[in-house]
């Protein structure tokens, strides 16, 4: 699987027609300990940027913005019983929605995660 990353934290990780997406781990980390998710309703549309998700903590709520256009797909309701999952796996099992990707060629406005990573130590 291919990994892509935002300027804003957001991941999306491509596993065939299918894009996951979820918060980096640097995003967590600037968070805290989350408390709260909103999540999409599954058949949701969503143009590249717009608000996708909610993630609430003990610090801050902040919008998780669509890192590609597309149509979701399904939804990680485990977040919703246990929000910590985000903390304890960003990158992982801390996914916030699959799409089925409209608009592949915005992949290629995102980075990889060396250019990522390379990003975040500037922060």
């Amino acid at each position: 699987m291919t990994s892509y990353f935002t300027r804003d934290h957001e991941w999306v990780r491509i596993d065939g027609d299918a894009a996951y997406v979820g918060i980096t781990d640097y995003a967590q980390s600037q968070l805290g300990d989350v408390v709260y998710v909103e999540l999409p309703a599954v058949g949701k549309t969503f143009a590249k940027g717009d608000d996708a998700a909610v993630v609430e903590s003990v610090k801050a709520a902040s919008d998780v913005y669509a890192p590609v256009s597309g149509v979701v797909l399904a939804v990680n309701d485990a977040l919703e019983k246990s929000p910590a999952m985000i903390n304890d796996a960003a990158e992982g099992d801390g996914w916030f929605l699959k799409l089925t990707l409209t608009e592949p060629s915005e992949l290629d406005g995102l980075m990889d995660e060396a250019a990522y990573r390379a990003f975040v130590e500037t922060l």
